[in-house]
């Protein structure tokens, strides 16, 4: 199982102290520092829809230009901007086989990583 954030993200580290709590076990990937692959934002968009994923409520999304912001209305344009600043992606983003969830639900952890 992967999990993909920010260290800095108040929602990753509630996932991630989660995880450890019900002793999950899970690797990190740190969009900071290791960013992310147009291919993995490919997979994700044809699992989930690049909507799903783009958080307009960060604050790079917010300082983007407005020109920037309207140009993500096809999967290319938003994919593209996701590699660049992978910042605007909802995070954390936990991969798991076919199971993929964009933040942070306890309900939904509890049900998928306790009850299967």
């Amino acid at each position: 199982m992967k999990v993909y954030g920010l260290t800095t993200c108040i929602r990753t580290r509630q996932a991630l102290a989660w995880l450890k709590a019900h002793n999950v076990g899970f690797e990190f990937q740190n969009f900071k520092t290791q960013g992310i692959s147009s291919d993995k934002l490919k997979v994700w968009d044809a699992k989930a829809g690049y909507s799903t994923f783009v958080n307009t409520k960060s604050l790079t999304w917010k300082k983007l230009p407005v020109e920037v912001r309207a140009s993500i209305k096809t999967a290319e344009n938003a994919l593209a901007l996701l590699v660049e600043e992978p910042c605007i992606i909802k995070r954390p983003v936990i991969e798991d086989g076919d199971f993929l969830l964009f933040g942070f639900d306890e309900d939904i952890y509890q049900d998928h990583f306790l009850h299967n």
